[in-house]
C-alpha cells in the first residue's frame, strides 16, 4: 500500500492512452452522459443542492489532500506546487462556482475550465504516477470533477455561454499568463509552461519551439473555445 503513496514512486511511468488512461477517460465521459440523462432530476431544488455541494466537497477534499500528501512526503515545493497552472486554479474556482451558483463565474469557467481540464485529462503530466497511485487518482478526480461541475451548471441551472464571454475569457487568460510570466521570472519556475515545454508528452510537442509555441497555443485556445461553444450555436441555429 505504501508504494501507492510514495512521492518517489517505483511504479511504472504513466503511459499516454494506455488501457488505464483510456478507461479513466471513459469513466469521466460516462459520468458526463449521465448528467445529461438525469438533467430533469438535477433541476429539482433538493437534488440540485445535494449534487452541487457534494461535488464541491469532493473537489475540496481532493485538492487539500494533494497538498497534505506532498507536505507529508516532504515534497511540496513553491517551484512546482502553487496552484498557478490554469488547470489547477480552475479547481478552486469550480468550488466557488458550485457553492455560489455564480453565472458570471460560469461564463469564464465554461471556456477556461473545460478547455484546460479536458486538455489535462487527455495529456496529463503525471510522470511516474501511474494507476493506482494516489496522485493518479487525485489528478483525475479533480480535473474530471471540474468538467462535471461546468456541465452541471448547464444542465441543472440552464446556464449558457456567450460569444462575448468567450472573448472576455481569452483576455483574462492572457492577462493572467502575463502575470504568471513575471512570477516565473522571479521564482525561476515554469507555471503555465510559459518558459519551456513540459518533459512529458503534451499538446505543446506539436506547436513548435519556444517561444513560437506560445503563439500556436493562443490559436489553439481560440479554436478550442469556439468548439466548446459550437453545441450552443448549432442548437440556436436549429431553433
Amino acid at each position: 500500500m505504501r508504494a501507492y503513496f510514495q512521492f518517489h514512486s517505483k511504479l511504472d511511468s504513466f503511459r499516454l492512452f494506455s488501457v488505464e488512461h483510456l478507461l479513466t477517460i471513459g469513466i469521466i465521459f460516462v459520468l458526463c452522459i449521465l448528467l445529461y440523462v438525469k438533467r430533469d432530476e438535477l433541476k429539482e431544488n433538493g437534488k440540485r443542492r445535494i449534487f452541487r455541494f457534494s461535488l464541491a466537497f469532493l473537489l475540496v477534499v481532493s485538492d487539500v489532500s494533494e497538498h497534505l500528501w506532498l507536505v507529508a512526503e516532504n515534497a511540496w515545493s513553491i517551484r512546482r506546487d502553487l496552484p498557478l497552472h490554469l488547470s489547477d486554479i480552475v479547481v478552486i474556482l469550480a468550488i466557488v462556482m458550485l457553492l455560489t451558483g455564480s453565472y458570471k463565474l460560469f461564463q469564464f469557467m465554461y471556456f477556461a475550465a473545460l478547455g484546460s481540464s479536458i486538455q489535462a485529462i487527455l495529456t496529463p503530466n503525471l510522470g511516474k504516477f501511474s494507476f493506482p497511485h494516489f496522485q493518479y487518482i487525485e489528478f483525475f478526480v479533480s480535473h474530471g470533477g471540474v468538467v462535471l461541475a461546468c456541465l452541471f451548471m448547464v444542465v441543472a441551472f440552464n446556464y449558457r455561454p456567450t460569444i462575448p464571454s468567450l472573448w472576455v475569457t481569452i483576455l483574462i487568460v492572457n492577462l493572467y499568463a502575463a502575470c504568471v510570466f513575471f512570477l516565473n521570472k522571479l521564482l525561476g519556475t515554469n507555471y503555465l509552461y510559459i518558459m519551456k515545454k513540459p518533459r512529458t508528452a503534451s499538446l505543446l510537442d506539436y506547436l513548435g519551439p519556444w517561444p513560437w509555441y506560445l503563439l500556436s497555443l493562443e490559436l489553439v485556445m481560440i479554436v478550442s473555445f469556439y468548439i466548446l461553444y459550437s453545441p450552443f450555436w448549432i442548437k440556436g441555429k436549429n431553433r
